[in-house]
């Protein structure tokens, strides 16, 4: 039912044209052959800041299990910090990790400065996995992380549109792309939990 607070109407033209994109996209990739052993590109291979200005890089987390997910702090999924922290608690000692990105890109829902989204983590959620400083998810500034969790070309697993606050991105422990779960789904699904524990 929250979930229903974080729907958009102007949510339909925006994923018709990224759709359009995706099939512009699909249809390059189909012009040259198709194999199993295409390669994937990783995760590690990135470099960003977090909340606080300092440089993040992807390569530290290498043999963990990453769940990206891109956040806000006036959406009505946003209690989904609370099941993030908690699965970041249970699991990250067994190699798993979970990285926020804070985006305005849906509803203005992000309006906040760095420093202010990293204040309201921690107060209201008590959040300690590591968080990045405010990208775009989408459209022409989208920046390069996600290029790479949206494309194909780039990740070697599919084409996706984030479609709002809370999509999130299973990665391997190789830094391959190997799942995208969507925003209505709480981070404590079993999809998530299953996958995390190796089931």
């Amino acid at each position: 039912m929250v979930a229903l607070a974080c729907t958009s109407k102007t949510e339909t033209k925006s994923e018709n044209w990224e759709h359009f994109e995706g099939n512009t996209a699909e249809n390059i990739m189909a012009e040259t052959p198709k194999s199993n052993t295409m390669e994937k590109g990783s995760i590690h291979s990135f470099k960003v800041k977090d909340l606080s200005g300092n440089e993040f890089d992807f390569a530290s987390l290498k043999g963990k299990k990453i769940l990206i997910v891109n956040t806000a702090s006036e959406c009505g999924l946003t209690p989904q910090y609370e099941q993030l922290q908690e699965i970041y608690e249970k699991y990250q000692s067994k190699n798993f990790v979970i990285v926020g990105f804070p985006a305005n890109n849906f509803g203005a829902q992000e309006p906040g400065t760095n420093a202010e989204i990293g204040a309201f983590c921690k107060k209201n959620y008590g959040v300690t996995f590591p968080m990045m400083e405010k990208i775009s998810v989408k459209g022409s500034d989208m920046h390069v992380v996600y290029q790479f969790l949206t494309q194909k070309a780039k990740n070697g697993l599919e084409d996706n549109t984030v479609e709002w606050n809370f999509q999130k991105y299973l990665i391997d422990e190789n830094g391959h792309l190997v799942d995208v779960i969507s925003p209505r789904v709480l981070p404590n699904d079993s999809s998530i939990t299953n996958w995390i524990e190796g089931k």
